[in-house]
Formats: C-alpha cells, structure tokens, sequence
C-alpha cells in the first residue's frame, strides 16, 4: 500500500474517534434532559444554548481536577485500567462497516465478541486494585453479570450468523434489502435489548453500582480523569450497542438520516428504561440469562438451523 492510503486510513480513524467522543458527549446531555422530563425537571439548561455546552465543561472540571493516588492500593493495575477500558470501547468502533478506505473486517463479529469480552478484565482490574472492599464485591458482581450475559449475546448473534452465513457486517445491509430480521426474530431482537442492557451495566441491571450497598462500586475510588474515562468507556459502549441493534435487526448500514435515526432511538430506548424502571433483584438478573435467555436463544438457533438447512 501507498504511503497516502495509510494515511487516509489513519486520518478516518482520527475523526471516527473524533466523531464518537463528540456522540458520547451529547449522549450524556440527551440522558440528563430526558431523565430531567421523566423526572419534572429542567435538566442543565444554563451553559450556551438550552445547556448545548454542557458536556464540555463537564469534561474539563473532570480532567482539570486533582488526581487521588491511594496509598494502598495496586499503583499502575489502578492507574491503566480505566485508560485500557476507554481505548477498548474506542477499538470497537472499528468494525463499522464503511464503504471507504477504512478497515473491513471479514470477521468483524468475532473481533466483538474479543472486545466486549476483554472488556471484563477492565473492570475486574479497577476493582481490585483499588483495594478497596467496595469496589472489589461491585467488580466481582459486574464481572459475574458481564460474563452470564455474553453467552446469551453470543448464541442470540450465532442465529443471526446462521442466517447471513458471515461474519462481515456488510451482509447484513443485503440480507435485509426486503425485510428487516426484527420480524423475522422479533423474540431474539428483545432478548439482545435486554442483554445489552445487562452488558452494559445500565438499569434495571447495574449491580455493579448499587448505590444502597456498594455507594459506585467497582469505581468508587476513581476521581477526575480515571472516573471521566470509565464514564466515556460506558457511554461509548451504549452508543456501539445501538449500532450493533440496528446493523443486527433494524436493516444493516446504510449511510443516511435514517440509519442514524435508528441508532438515535435505540440509544433513547437506553435512557428512557433507565428512567423508567426499578433495579431488579441480582439472583433474578442471573435467573434471567441462565434459565430464560439460555433456552430461547438456543431453540431458536436450532429453529433457524433447521431453516437454513431446509432452504439449502
């Protein structure tokens, strides 16, 4: 390759990142006005325009503040993981299947599931060591929870796999030209909502920080930047969950106000369950994934296993 491709491709990856910090960004302001109207409530409206700047002062009082070094904890397990967590939940962005001089990954799925299971490792990290008894049980249950939920994803995508016969993302824009897969597996579809959800740590599942027992959690030591950084890994990973909804159910990619649209309500659907529902019970979140999303995902991948093998 040509010393100028390399450079297109580093400079699409530049304002890719550019582009999802800004999303991640908003996202935060898009949460705290929704949750304010849930909530009767204004929401920030003070800085710039209805609170448009917002996220940005956010972001320089979180990175302008003094950094706390524990003196008993694991000093640079303590000080990388959040940076690691944050440079993850950015690598995953690179699976966005573009038409241009990007990377285009032929097993873009599996390169996700990596991902999102390294993902884990962050926060157990974080948690440990802080060496704090808090952040220890609220990482050791998000970790828990994390892991239960990947399997349920993971055989909820291996229906779709069976269906496109690919890895690539590309392919799902094409198998979905004349109807979405949301009627074809409208169940499946719930199911991978709910488990992004858990995946995520977002209410109703985020016993990582119960605030009633845990206080934060597995972040609870983290000040200033550290904190801003799992803060931006989280959203950053919502907004990837989005796309991953609508690339999966909602028609592929297509690189128009509509595709965007769809990522837009999906994302919503995130905040507006947060504002909506209690926090369930943790021996009902792992009941949940074992004896319920375990036996639908896999008779349905044994229904469209049937399927494929019939058509063929």
């Amino acid at each position: 390759m040509m010393l100028f491709d390399y450079m297109s491709i580093f400079i699409g990856m530049l304002i890719l990142i550019i582009g999802v910090l800004i999303s991640v960004a908003f996202l935060t302001l898009l949460e705290r006005k929704i949750l304010g109207y849930i909530q009767i409530r204004k929401g920030p409206n003070k800085m710039g325009f209805m609170g448009l700047l917002q996220p940005f002062s956010d972001a320089i009082k979180l990175f302008s503040k003094e950094q706390t070094y524990l003196l008993y904890s694991n000093y640079m397990s303590y000080y990388f993981s959040p940076i690691l967590s944050f440079i993850l939940s950015l690598m995953i962005w690179i699976l966005m299947p573009y038409y241009f001089n990007m990377v285009s990954f032929n097993l873009g799925i599996l390169f996700f599931l990596c991902c999102t299971s390294l993902g884990v490792y962050m926060v157990m990290v974080a948690g440990w060591s802080s060496n704090s008894n808090y952040a220890l049980l609220g990482s050791l249950r998000s970790v828990a929870q994390t892991i239960s939920y990947e399997v349920s994803l993971s055989l909820i995508l291996m229906s779709c796999i069976i269906m496109v016969m690919d890895f690539n993302l590309i392919k799902f824009m094409e198998y979905q030209m004349m109807i979405w897969f949301l009627f074809l597996m409208f169940p499946l579809s719930l199911c991978w909502l709910s488990s992004s959800l858990a995946e995520t740590n977002r209410t109703p599942f985020d016993f990582a920080e119960g605030e009633s027992e845990l206080v934060s959690g597995f972040n609870i030591e983290y000040s200033s930047g550290g904190f801003a950084l799992i803060f931006l890994a989280e959203y950053s990973s919502i907004l990837f969950m989005s796309l991953m909804f609508s690339l999966i159910y909602l028609g592929g990619y297509n690189l128009n106000l509509m595709f965007y649209l769809k990522l837009i309500f999906i994302s919503f659907l995130f905040i507006w369950v947060r504002g909506t529902l209690p926090r369930y019970r943790y021996d009902k979140l792992m009941y949940l994934s074992w004896k319920v999303y375990l036996p639908v995902s896999l008779n349905f991948l044994l229904l469209f296993v049937g399927v494929k093998i019939f058509l063929l």
